[in-house]
């Protein structure tokens, strides 16, 4: 499988200089807008968007995803596609993985949030908290 991009639109809407707000939520929306079968070969093209809110950004990716394999598996994402019914999970997740990316550096460029959480560190527990006892 290959997942390439051939649109990217991103815009801040925020004031630069301006702190973000506290609470920004990030919402993805994966669309999968066709299959088709070219040269014992899916293509499928796809659409990316993601939403900040407040509307602080929006980001915007268009690809397609190249799928090869068994003609008999091919075939059954196809009928699967025409019937409405979900795509293949492991390509959600790299149409996904390629456009996060993808977004991640825009956002470094917009300075905004990026749409992947980032690590955070673990709450120090309170004085007084019990800790759990392992020893039995």
């Amino acid at each position: 499988m290959s997942v390439s991009i051939s649109y990217i639109s991103a815009e801040r809407f925020w004031e630069h200089g301006k702190p973000a707000p506290a609470g920004v939520h990030i919402s993805t929306n994966v669309n999968i807008v066709g299959v088709e079968s070219k040269d014992e070969k899916l293509s499928i093209p796809f659409v990316v968007t993601i939403g900040y809110t407040p509307s602080i950004a929006q980001i915007s990716l268009k690809g397609q995803a190249i799928l090869s394999g068994k003609p008999e598996e091919l075939e059954k994402i196809q009928e699967s596609y025409k019937k409405q019914h979900a795509p293949p999970p492991q390509l959600l997740q790299s149409i996904t993985n390629v456009s996060l990316i993808e977004a991640t550096v825009l956002s470094r460029s917009l300075n905004i949030p990026p749409p992947i959480p980032l690590p955070g560190m673990p709450k120090p527990p309170k004085p007084g908290d019990e800790r759990p006892s392992y020893v039995g």
